[in-house]
C-alpha cells in the first residue's frame, strides 16, 4: 500500500480566508486536534510576519505531539540579499521547527514582473535558500509557486526551478496551482512530462479551488506519483479556498487504497471538520461531501425506502466510516418509509402496519404545503408524530396571550410587554413580562407562567430566531414561518411555527420548544 503524506496548511493558508481570525490559543488547539487525528505535517504560519505567528512557534514547542511535524513557512531569499543576510530566512531558522517550507517563483512572468529580477537570479535564489536551510533543519519542502501556469507559459523554465530545488537538496518538490485555474487533465499531462524530463524527487501537490477542481487535481497528482498532498480542513482558504482534506483523505484511503490517516482516525473526520469550523467561525456547508450534515440525507420517499432495504442503493460509502450518519428527512416529498425511519431515529416505537402512519404522512404533506418546514425543526416534527400517535401528554392549555408594543416620546427604544394566561389542569396562571422585543417578552411571560409547575424550563434558552416570508407575492398579508433554536444544559433543538401573524408563528415555535424540553426530561 503506497503512503501519501498529508500536509495541513489550515493555520496558514486557511486563515487567509475572508472573515477568519484566530488567536494563538486557537492555533494551538487546532494543532493538537490535527496531531491527534494523524496529520503528518502541520504548517503553523510564517515566522516574522506577525507577532501572533512568532508566539505560536514559541508555544508549539511545549506541545507533546505524537504524529505531526510542525513546518514554518516562508519564501526564498530576496533578490538583493545573500541568504545568510536575509532576516526572513533567519526567522525561519529561529522558529526551530523540524520542517521548513519555502516557496519560489516557478512562473517566468512572476520573476520578471513581481520580483523584478532575472530568470537566472531566481534560480540562484532557489538554490541558495534550499541549500542553506537544509543545513539548519531536518526537512525542506519546496513549493514551486504558480508552477502549472508557469509550465504552460515556459515549460523549460518552470522545470528548471523545480530541478534546481531538487539539486539543492529539497526533500519534497511541491507543484502548486496557485491561481486554481488548472484542470485535472492538465495536471496529469504536466506531471508526466516533468517526470520524463528527469524530475525524480518526491513530488507533492498544492491546489487551490478557483475552478472547483482542487480535490480532483490533488487526487490526479497522487495517481501520477505525488506522495505529499497539501490542503486545509473544510477547504478553507483565500478566494475560493484550498484543496479540501476532508474529501481528499477519504477518497485516497477508502476508495483508492492509499495509506494516509489511520482508519480509526478517519472515523473522526466529521468531528475534526466541525471542531475546526467552530474555532474559525466558518460553518461547514450542509452539502459538503463526506462531512456535511446533508452528505447522507435522504428526502425523497423512493430514496428513503430503498436505503432502508440496502444503504448501498443510494450511498457511496457507509457514513460511519467518516464519522457521519444517515439522515432520513421528512417533508412534502416524504413517504411512509421516511416516517418509520425518522420515528425510530427519534426513539419512538412504531408499528409499520399502523394505519395512522399513512394519515400522518398526509398530514405532514398538508402542513408543509401550508408553510411548515420540518427539516430544520426536528423537535416540532417529533411532537407532531407523538401527538398523532396519541403519545403526547397535555402539559397546559392556552387561555389567552397579548403582546403590547409601545414607545413614548421619552423612550429611546420601543417597550415590549407580553401577557399570558394558561390553564394547567383546573388551575390558571396569569403572568406578564417585559422583553427585548415582542418575541422575547412572550418567551419570558410563558416561562414565568410555567416554571413553578415545570422548574426545568428555567434551563431553556432561545439562541436563534429566523423569520421567513413564504408567499412573498401576498405582500403584508403573506404567511410567515418562524424557526426557533433553543438549548438547555445538554442539547439543542429546533422548532417551527407558521401563521400570517409573526407573533402567532413565534408563539407556536416557542410553545413547541418548551413542550419538547418537558418531553425529553420525562415530565
Amino acid at each position: 500500500m503506497k503512503k501519501v503524506f498529508i500536509y495541513d496548511t489550515t493555520l496558514r493558508d486557511g486563515t487567509q480566508a475572508e472573515g477568519v481570525s484566530v488567536s494563538v490559543e486557537d492555533k494551538l488547539r487546532i494543532t493538537e486536534k490535527l496531531d491527534d487525528f494523524g496529520i503528518h505535517y502541520i504548517e503553523g504560519g510564517w515566522p516574522g510576519s506577525n507577532p501572533k505567528d512568532d508566539e505560536y512557534f514559541k508555544k508549539v514547542k511545549n506541545l507533546r505531539l505524537k504524529n505531526a511535524k510542525i513546518a514554518a513557512f516562508g519564501s526564498t531569499r530576496r533578490a538583493y540579499l545573500r541568504v545568510e543576510d536575509d532576516p526572513l530566512i533567519q526567522n525561519l531558522i529561529k522558529a526551530e521547527t523540524p520542517v521548513i517550507t519555502i516557496f519560489g517563483k516557478a512562473w517566468d512572468m512572476h520573476v520578471t514582473e513581481a520580483l523584478k529580477t532575472t530568470l537566472e537570479n531566481n534560480l540562484e535564489m532557489v538554490y541558495d535558500t534550499v541549500r542553506y536551510l537544509k543545513a539548519h533543519t531536518d526537512e525542506v519542502v519546496f513549493i514551486g509557486e504558480h508552477f502549472f501556469d508557469g509550465y504552460k507559459s515556459n515549460p523549460d523554465y518552470a522545470y528548471a526551478v523545480m530541478k534546481t530545488a531538487q539539486e539543492a537538496g529539497a526533500d519534497f518538490l511541491v507543484l502548486a496551482d496557485t491561481n486554481g485555474g488548472t484542470l485535472p487533465i492538465e495536471i496529469e499531462s504536466i506531471i508526466k512530462q516533468v517526470k520524463e524530463k528527469g524530475l525524480d524527487g518526491k513530488l507533492g501537490i498544492h491546489a487551490h479551488n478557483d475552478s472547483d477542481t482542487a480535490v480532483w487535481n490533488s487526487i490526479t497528482a497522487v495517481l501520477n506519483g505525488a506522495v505529499q498532498v497539501h490542503g486545509t480542513i473544510n477547504g478553507f482558504g483565500e478566494r475560493c479556498g484550498n484543496a479540501n482534506l476532508c474529501s481528499i483523505i477519504p477518497n485516497l484511503s477508502l476508495k483508492l487504497g492509499y495509506e494516509t490517516i489511520p482508519e480509526e482516525s478517519i472515523r473522526r473526520l466529521k468531528e475534526l471538520s466541525n471542531f475546526v469550523a467552530d474555532i474559525v467561525n466558518l460553518p461547514v456547508p450542509k452539502n459538503m461531501p463526506f462531512v456535511g450534515d446533508s452528505a447522507f440525507a435522504h428526502k425523497g420517499g423512493v430514496h428513503a425506502s430503498a436505503v432502508l432495504k440496502n444503504p448501498k442503493l443510494y450511498e457511496h460509502i457507509n457514513p460511519e466510516l467518516v464519522g457521519n450518519r444517515r439522515k432520513i428527512l421528512v417533508s412534502d416529498l416524504a413517504g411512509k418509509s421516511n416516517i418509520i425511519y425518522k420515528a425510530r431515529e427519534l426513539g419512538i416505537e412504531i408499528d409499520e402496519k399502523d394505519p395512522r402512519i399513512t394519515e400522518l404522512v398526509q398530514e405532514i404533506k398538508r402542513l408543509e404545503n401550508y408553510g411548515y418546514h420540518y427539516e430544520a425543526a426536528e423537535a416540532s416534527l417529533e411532537l407532531l408524530i407523538r401527538k398523532h400517535l396519541g403519545m403526547l401528554k397535555k402539559y397546559f392549555d392556552l387561555d389567552a396571550y397579548r403582546v403590547l408594543i409601545a414607545r413614548r416620546y421619552t423612550d429611546k427604544e420601543p417597550v415590549s410587554e407580553a401577557t399570558v394566561r394558561i390553564k394547567i389542569d383546573n388551575h390558571y396562571e396569569h403572568t406578564a413580562s417585559l422583553g427585548y422585543g415582542p418575541v422575547n417578552a412572550l418567551d419570558r411571560a410563558l416561562k414565568k407562567a410555567l416554571v413553578e409547575i415545570y422548574p426545568s424550563l428555567s434551563e431553556v434558552e432561545l439562541i436563534d430566531y429566523k423569520v421567513r416570508i413564504i408567499n412573498e407575492s401576498a405582500g403584508t398579508a403573506a404567511k410567515i414561518r418562524v424557526l426557533v433554536e433553543s438549548k438547555d444544559r445538554e442539547r439543542k433543538w429546533g422548532t417551527v411555527g407558521v401563521s400570517d401573524n409573526v407573533i402567532e408563528a413565534s408563539w407556536q415555535a416557542v410553545v413547541d420548544s418548551f413542550i419538547y424540553k418537558l418531553v425529553k426530561d420525562g415530565v
